[in-house]
């Protein structure tokens, strides 16, 4: 029988936020990138992305770029996006479909999608070389859920091991069978963890989040893992047969033969080192976190739902293709990451986690200049209605670097009611924005 702990219960005497060098320093998030995302099991998204052979995502991990396909087998494979001649960058595009084989843009070396060295010209004539000596560099790939997970370390832990706590844990909830209905990509300019540390506690809902702390209470829950890379519970859905969406009903079919208590709960959990999961009764709600450097961070966000919600409420898949962020530089930095050389005793999955519940006021916020301002008259708003939805693609379009919290300052910051400046909320993910067509 699982059981669930008030946070508060949970709070261990002594327990504190991490040193401020552990957000900011260049040195630390070296060595994040080498203790951590280099050897621990990382979400790159759901297997429903490479639907047919030859189907591939290109994933940056630690700065390592890599080649996420389905081979002519059906099979999941990774390897990293370098040629094994000259270190050069294979492929370029953020996804799309290989044919039968991966060709260098450089010299023409050829690799058949399971990463077999097919072709390499000229090299015939040179005494001892052999085809089979190289071979792509593989990296370890994992499937769980429906979500794809990939592993930098020559000796990962294995995957079962790993996610022994959670293995089954989501089962209700149909996960490998549900469909995405949208995916949205942007940059929120802070430190991975704190992202991990806003996510995981509600103090702060009721002052930026009011109408997510209208549908559920940020004192209702309780959590159930908080030991190692995992923490997470449930919080309560005040309205019955409710969700967390802009009315506040449920939006498609329900996930799975849910029991009757999980239909009035959320369930938020966070698997560390770069997933946050949201499971609700009608849709499921995914982030993965991608840190580039110790100030920013990339963020993919998707909604998945049960399949017959598509037909009911005739849902519309959506893609948004274009990163809202600068795009990352082609290079030749490929490495295979070995053991730093410094040692961070304290950097654990627990350190994380430590002192949860105390960040007030984490992320970027309203500038206290661009609030004066607005209210001076001197910033432009448009009208309240138009979502940052409409305004990313245009940016996108342009190839303009977006920091979403500024675009939201200026879209959703005030409006104007019969001469009276009104403050409004800044937007939550959770209240789904725009899936509905």
């Amino acid at each position: 029988m699982t059981t669930f702990v008030k946070p508060t219960e949970a709070y261990r005497q002594g327990q504190r936020t991490l040193l401020r060098e552990y957000y900011t320093a260049p040195e630390i998030y070296g060595e994040e990138m080498e203790r951590i995302f280099c050897r621990r099991w990382l979400c790159a998204g759901r297997a429903a992305e490479l639907a047919d052979p030859g189907d591939f995502v290109v994933r940056t991990v630690a700065g390592e770029s890599l080649i996420v396909l389905r081979g002519q087998d059906g099979a999941v494979r990774a390897f990293y996006n370098v040629c094994r001649h000259r270190g050069t960058r294979l492929c370029e595009e953020a996804r799309g479909r290989f044919s039968e084989t991966i060709q260098c843009p450089y010299h023409a070396w050829t690799y058949t999608l399971d990463g077999t060295l097919i072709g390499a010209p000229h090299m015939g004539d040179v005494q001892g070389f052999d085809k089979r000596d190289y071979p792509l560099h593989a990296v370890a790939v994992a499937t769980w859920e429906g979500f794809l997970f990939l592993n930098l370390a020559r000796e990962p832990e294995p995957f079962e091991r790993a996610f022994a706590p959670v293995l089954e844990r989501f089962s209700r909830f149909n996960l490998a069978t549900l469909r995405s209905a949208r995916r949205i990509e942007y940059d929120v300019q802070a430190n991975w963890k704190l992202l991990f540390q806003n996510f995981s506690e509600c103090l702060h809902c009721p002052v930026i989040h009011p109408g997510l702390a209208k549908l559920t209470p940020y004192t209702s829950g309780a959590n159930d893992l908080a030991e190692g890379p995992y923490l997470g519970g449930y919080m309560v859905i005040t309205k019955e047969g409710g969700s967390l969406t802009m009315s506040g009903r449920a939006c498609g079919a329900p996930v799975g033969e849910l029991p009757a208590e999980d239909l009035n709960r959320v369930y938020f959990y966070s698997i560390f080192p770069n997933m946050l999961l949201s499971l609700h009764p009608d849709y499921v709600m995914f982030h993965t976190l991608w840190p580039d450097g110790p100030r920013r961070t990339a963020i993919t966000c998707e909604w998945l739902f049960n399949p017959e919600s598509f037909e009911q409420l005739r849902l519309r898949p959506r893609r948004r293709g274009a990163f809202l962020g600068r795009d990352e530089p082609p290079g030749l930095a490929h490495l295979r990451a070995g053991p730093g050389r410094h040692h961070l005793p304290r950097l654990r999955a627990r350190a994380v986690f430590a002192a949860r519940g105390h960040f007030r006021g984490v992320g970027p916020g309203i500038s206290p200049r661009a609030r004066t301002r607005a209210l001076a008259g001197e910033t432009r708003l448009l009208p309240p209605q138009v979502s940052v939805g409409l305004v990313e693609p245009v940016l996108a379009r342009r190839g303009e670097h977006v920091d979403v919290e500024r675009v939201l300052e200026r879209v959703r910051l005030v409006r104007h009611v019969r001469g009276d400046v009104q403050h409004l909320s800044r937007p939550h993910h959770d209240l789904l924005p725009a899936v509905l067509p």
